[in-house]
């Protein structure tokens, strides 16, 4: 915030906008759509984690890509380490990289180091299921999205469960409708 001073001709103050705000929907420049990558918080950043699912891994699960987590499978598709397939390390979300076991460089003094990959590089080719909760979020969302390439839409909640939309809609439009008992001015009978 930037002012005049007391007996300035013009005291203007500056605002800096916000940082990241989750109503932000889209720029055609970059340097916008960098900064809200970069500025997001870790629980926004863990979706822009996402690979891609190999061939077989898509037709299982129904979908196209989910969000990388240590111990996942993967190919890397880009790069100087192109076609090596290794096992995730670990996960820097503040980084938005992830780390391959066998994607590494020898610096000069003799160290090795893990080199840094984005995710959008890379493609699962085996999911780490041992998490209960991540098997059943990707089986939940299979599902869903096979209702849907049926072209059928399943209510999973409510007194519609389980069944599709059709049915549901069906189902409200055959409920009997009470009428109402009004007096010769228009209003509700109290009886």
């Amino acid at each position: 915030m930037v002012s005049g001073g007391k007996n300035s001709k013009h005291n203007v103050i500056i605002k800096m906008k916000t940082l990241w705000s989750k109503k932000w929907k889209s720029s055609k420049q970059p340097r916008k759509q960098r900064k809200y990558r970069f500025n997001s918080p870790l629980h926004v950043k863990r979706k822009f984690m996402s690979a891609l699912l190999s061939k077989d891994l898509r037709k299982k699960y129904n979908t196209r890509n989910i969000p990388i987590r240590v111990k996942d499978k993967v190919k890397i598709l880009r790069g100087q380490f192109k076609g090596l397939i290794g096992e995730v390390e670990k996960v820097s979300l503040k980084k938005s990289k992830i780390f391959v076991r066998k994607a590494e460089f020898k610096k000069e003094e003799g160290r090795v180091i893990k080199y840094p990959i984005s995710p959008s590089n890379v493609q699962i080719i085996d999911i780490d299921l041992s998490d209960k909760k991540r098997k059943q979020a990707i089986e939940k969302s299979s599902q869903s999205k096979s209702y849907r390439a049926k072209g059928e839409d399943s209510a999973s909640v409510g007194p519609f469960a389980g069944r599709t939309r059709k049915q549901a809609i069906e189902k409200s439009s055959t409920k009997t409708i009470k009428p109402v008992k009004t007096d010769s001015k228009g209003g509700k009978n109290n009886e």
